[in-house]
C-alpha cells in the first residue's frame, strides 16, 4: 500500500542512499542538458527517475518494500508496503477469482505485471496448484533487481514459473497487474488564467536565469519544486518549467475537464496506451488491474486542483517529486474511466469494476477467515488485522479498485458479483 500518512519531516537518509541519489541527479541533469532550454517534460523525468537502467528507483535503490512483520515500535524496512506482503489472505481471495477464469479458458496459464518482492505469486502459486498442476506462472518486470528477489523467492516453485523480457506476441489466460498503473509515468499539466492547457517540465535550477532569456513569453518558471521555503525538504537542484501543452495534450485533457484556471494534475497517457496495446497480444482472457484511484469525474474534480501526484521515502509520503532523484518512489492515482476507454479502444471488454474492499467480500474473503480458530486469540488476530487494512474504507478498501478487462471470456465474474460500478465510469 502506497497512502502512508505524511511525517512532519523527512527522514534521514543513508549515507549510500545519498550517493545512489547523487548519481541519479547527475544522470537526470544530463539528460535535461541534452533536451536544451526547456528541459525535459515531466513524464520523460519520471520514466528515467524509475526507470533509468543506471540511476532509477527501480534499477536499483535499497529496499523498496516494507516488512509487515517487523516488531512494532521498529523502524520500518522500505519505502511501502503492498497488499501482498501485508498478508497471504489478499492472494488467496484473489485465487478464489483466478480459478473459474483458468478453469473456464481451459489454459492454466497466469502472467503477473511488476511482481514487487514476489509475494502475490508465491500466494497465488500455494492457492492454485492443487487444483491446476501444469499451471504456468509468467511474470514481466522492469527491475532486473525486482527480478533476482522474485528468483530467490520463487525458487521452490522454479518448475511453474518463467520471466519474460518482453510481452507475448498472443497470451491466452489471466493477467494481474497490482500497483503497476501508478507508477507509470505520467505527464503534468496546468490550466493557465488565459484558459490555455501549459504542461510541466524539468529543468535544472542553476540554469532558470539564462533559460529564461530563451523561452518564449508564455513560459516561465513555476514555483512547484516545493522546495523554496524554509519549511521544505532541501532543493535537489531541479525545478518545474511550464510551457504550452502539445496540441495532443491539450485535446486530452480538454476532453477529461472544464477549463479550470490555476488547476493542475497529471494524465497518464503511457498507461492508457498499454492497456489498448493489450488488446494486441491478448488473444483471449481476463486481466484483473488492482490499484488506486478514482473514476475521471472524482478524479478531476475541481476540488482535488493540486492532482494526485504522491512519492514514498522510508514510509514517509510526500509531494516532491524532484527531491531525492532515485531513492524515492513516484506515483499518481488511476483514472479507472481513462483506462475502461482505452480498453475498449483496443477491442476488449469491461467485465467488471468495483473496490477492492467489495471484491474481496464477493471473493469470499470472510468465510475463508471464518475457517480460522477463534479460541487460538494470538494467531486470530495476527491474521485478522491486516485484512482489516485491505477491508477499511479509512485504509486500501475503497481507495483500490478492481477493474477487470478482457477478451472472448464468457463468464460471470466472482469477484464483482454484487457492488459492479461500471455504471459510474
Amino acid at each position: 500500500m502506497r497512502a502512508n500518512p505524511v511525517a512532519p519531516a523527512l527522514p534521514q537518509i543513508q549515507e549510500a542512499a545519498q550517493r545512489y541519489s547523487e548519481n541519479a541527479r547527475q544522470q537526470l541533469a544530463g539528460l535535461i542538458n541534452e533536451a536544451g532550454p526547456q528541459g525535459l517534460p515531466f513524464s520523460r523525468w519520471m520514466h528515467a527517475a524509475l526507470y533509468d537502467p543506471l540511476a532509477g528507483y527501480y534499477a536499483g535503490a535499497p529496499l523498496k518494500f516494507g516488512d509487515p512483520s517487523a516488531v512494532a515500535g521498529a523502524a520500518l524496512q522500505g519505502d511501502f508496503v503492498t497488499a501482498p506482503q501485508l498478508t497471504p489472505w489478499f492472494g488467496r481471495a484473489l485465487a478464489r477469482q483466478i480459478s473459474p477464469i483458468l478453469s473456464s479458458l481451459g489454459t492454466p496459464h497466469i502472467l503477473e505485471f511488476g511482481a514487487g518482492s514476489g509475494a502475490l505469486a508465491e500466494h497465488l502459486l500455494h492457492a492454485l496448484l492443487p487444483d491446476f498442476p501444469d499451471l504456468r506462472y509468467f511474470i514481466l518486470d522492469v527491475s532486473p533487481d525486482l527480478a533476482q528477489r522474485q528468483q530467490r523467492r520463487l525458487a521452490p516453485f522454479a518448475n511453474h514459473v518463467q520471466w519474460l523480457d518482453s510481452l507475448p506476441q498472443a497470451f491466452e489466460g489471466c493477467v494481474i497487474a497490482n500497483e503497476v498503473l501508478d507508477a507509470m509515468p505520467v505527464s503534468l499539466f496546468e490550466w493557465g488564467e488565459d484558459e490555455n492547457v501549459y504542461e510541466l517540465h524539468v529543468v535544472n535550477r542553476d540554469d532558470k536565469d539564462q533559460d529564461n532569456e530563451a523561452l518564449p513569453e508564455d513560459s516561465r518558471h513555476s514555483p512547484l519544486s516545493g522546495a523554496d521555503s524554509a519549511d521544505d525538504p532541501p532543493a535537489s537542484g531541479f525545478e518545474f518549467l511550464r510551457v504550452p501543452a502539445s496540441p495532443a495534450l491539450d485535446q486530452a485533457v480538454r476532453a477529461r475537464m472544464p477549463a479550470l484556471p490555476g488547476y493542475r494534475s497529471e494524465i497518464n497517457l503511457q498507461a492508457e496506451s498499454w492497456v489498448t496495446g493489450m488488446g494486441q497480444w491478448l488473444a483471449r482472457g481476463v486481466a484483473l488491474l488492482i490499484d488506486y484511484g478514482f473514476p475521471a469525474h472524482e478524479y478531476y474534480h475541481p476540488q482535488r486542483s493540486q492532482g494526485t501526484l504522491m512519492c514514498h521515502l522510508l514510509h514517509h509520503a510526500h509531494s516532491h517529486p524532484l527531491l531525492y532523484p532515485g531513492i524515492q518512489d513516484i506515483t499518481a492515482h488511476v483514472d479507472f474511466t481513462a483506462m475502461a476507454d482505452a480498453a475498449l479502444a483496443g477491442g476488449l471488454e469491461v467485465l467488471g469494476y468495483t473496490s477492492q474492499a467489495r471484491f474481496l467480500l464477493n471473493c469470499g474473503l470472510l468465510q475463508m477467515l471464518g475457517e480460522l480458530d477463534a479460541s487460538d486469540t494470538a494467531n486470530y488476530a495476527r491474521q485478522i488485522g491486516p485484512v482489516q487494512k485491505l477491508l477499511s474504507e479509512a485504509e486500501m478498501g475503497e481507495l483500490f479498485k478492481v477493474l477487470a478487462i478482457g477478451k472472448q471470456v464468457d463468464l460471470d465474474l466472482l469477484g464483482f458479483a454484487t457492488g459492479d460500478r461500471r455504471h459510474r465510469l
